[in-house]
Order: C-alpha cells, then sequence, then structure tokens
C-alpha cells in the first residue's frame, strides 16, 4: 500500500543489531506523500516518494525557464 506511483519505491525489509550483536526484524519504509502539482494549466496528483518529487518539482522548473 505504502508504494511510489512513479518508481515503486516501497517498505524494504532489514534487521537492527544491538550491542550483544542481537538480530531482530526490522521494516524500512519509504518517504511517501501525496501531492498535488501544476504543470502549466494540469494538475498532477498522486503518491509519490520524496525523491521522485523533488525530481518533478526540478523538471516542473527547468520547464518553466524556458
Amino acid at each position: 500500500m505504502r508504494n511510489c506511483s512513479l518508481c515503486g519505491k516501497g517498505t524494504s525489509v532489514g534487521r537492527n543489531r544491538s550491542h550483544a550483536q542481537n538480530r531482530t526484524s526490522r521494516t524500512f519504509k519509504a518517504n511517501v506523500q501525496k501531492v498535488t502539482l501544476t504543470v502549466g494549466e494540469e494538475k498532477i496528483s498522486g503518491v509519490y516518494c520524496s525523491k521522485c518529487i523533488k525530481k518533478m518539482k526540478g523538471e516542473i522548473k527547468k520547464t518553466a525557464l524556458k
């Protein structure tokens, strides 16, 4: 459920390690946010990870400067 609409990044699994080298399972959740971006007169909405949001905002700025 917690996946990026653009790149598909989601939850991954790893382990915690204590000083005594005990292993316990944990999850790494993607930084996913619901965003609506305006490109010209179009509105793009979806659930994107923070990396994709930065990329899209950069592309919007590039197209606005041209």
